[in-house]
């Protein structure tokens, strides 16, 4: 296996904070891309200041979507920081950025510039509402879009409040359509030699997450209400409670919920006209969730789940989150690793969830205190001496 991953020599500049952008570039410097992280001087990244919980004075947040990067700090709002930003820009791969709409260009970095001084480069640009449309000037944040988009209005109790949910969803599933679509126009760039402009909005992500809820809408006319853990179109798939604690059971298939009610005790229940069709057992959901939950409740969780997965239904503990990460299967999977961090020491974080069998992925730097790698960047990339690094660092450039 080469210990290059398979993203080995492309190098991206990373001009993001907070989520979306920062975990998009984490993704590309886990496959072996050199990030440099672009911050404003003195505060940096806003989640460096997002806690508790801090370690050695650096916010865990902040630790979680930043390993693999070198730290640059510069102020871009001033002509020589943009000096300095077009010289990295001209040696990058891939520029990514979550402005508002509009601040890259009011810099000078113009689609007219790029074209000129970077035609080759890929240009990724994250924005809150798109950068057309009537809410394009506005910016963009999480929970706002989790609200717009419909997101909270399916999540919850059906008899209670629309919720949110338990991660800043939209920032990760628009990171991860980032580094997709940066990918496909990297490989794009094979074939024309040239670069593009990618743009992506947590809105327009937001929208494409109600996937199958949003064709029940656009196709059938049908508007989503919330169904607590359910499922809106299969039953039974939801939250059961055994004895002691609750479980968490899906079943698919005529198959599996004939094996599922002979599990429970129940084989007459193939019969019933009410359960014989997934159709059916939508029409009485809460009735058939209700004998499901009285048969579980005359034993253990663990007993259930023993039974239920030996006869091939699909159901898992609801464990928290110490309990998921503990589970032998996340050791199993390298989905914890440790670095050593300069002031943290050994630092655990997250795994990689994707493996190459031939490009390794790899945790390979920690995530960088602010600016550690300016001097190292503005002599190694740009060439400048410690005469030019000490006069930018005097101006409070860098």
């Amino acid at each position: 296996m080469s210990e290059d991953g398979p993203l080995a020599g492309i190098r991206v500049l990373d001009l993001t904070r907070i989520l979306a952008g920062p975990l998009c570039t984490m993704m590309l410097g886990d496959m072996g891309a050199e990030v440099i992280k672009v911050e404003p001087p003195e505060r940096g990244d806003d989640t460096r200041a997002w806690g508790p919980p801090f370690l050695a004075g650096e916010a865990v947040y902040f630790l979680g979507v930043n390993r693999n990067k070198r730290s640059l700090t510069l102020n871009m709002a001033v002509p020589a920081g943009q000096k300095i930003l077009a010289g990295l820009i001209e040696k990058a791969d891939v520029l990514i950025d979550n402005f508002r709409v509009g601040t890259l260009e009011k810099w000078g970095f113009t689609n007219a510039w790029f074209e000129r001084q970077a035609p080759r480069l890929v240009r990724c640009s994250i924005t809150g509402y798109g950068s057309s449309g009537p809410k394009a000037a506005l910016a963009g944040y999480d929970f706002i879009l989790q609200a717009e988009s419909g997101l909270m209005s399916i999540c919850g109790e059906p008899d209670g409040p629309p919720m949110k949910y338990g991660v800043a969803i939209v920032d990760v599933c628009t990171g991860m359509l980032a580094s997709t679509s940066i990918l496909a126009a990297l490989n794009a760039r094979h074939r024309s030699g040239k670069g593009q402009k990618v743009e992506l909005s947590l809105y327009e992500t937001s929208l494409a997450m109600l996937v199958n809820v949003a064709a029940s809408y656009l196709a059938a006319g049908r508007d989503a209400g919330r169904f607590g853990n359910g499922h809106p179109s299969i039953v039974p798939y939801t939250a059961y409670r055994a004895a002691d604690a609750m479980i968490a059971v899906g079943v698919g298939n005529e198959r599996q919920f004939a094996r599922m009610a002979g599990v429970l005790g129940h084989p007459e229940w193939t019969k019933d006209a009410r359960f014989a069709s997934n159709r059916a057992r939508v029409e009485h959901r809460s009735l058939l969730d209700g004998l499901i939950n009285e048969a579980l409740s005359h034993d253990r969780a663990d007993a259930w789940l023993a039974k239920l997965k030996a006869a091939g239904i699909p159901c898992g503990k609801i464990n928290s989150v110490a309990q998921a990460l503990d589970d032998p299967h996340t050791a199993a999977r390298t989905m914890i690793e440790t670095i050593e961090h300069p002031t943290v020491g050994a630092l655990k974080m997250l795994g990689i969830p994707f493996k190459f069998s031939d490009t390794a992925c790899s945790v390979r730097r920690p995530p960088p205190s602010l600016g550690e790698h300016s001097e190292e960047i503005l002599a190694g990339e740009l060439g400048l001496d410690d005469k030019a690094i000490t006069e930018l660092r005097r101006d409070k450039v860098i």
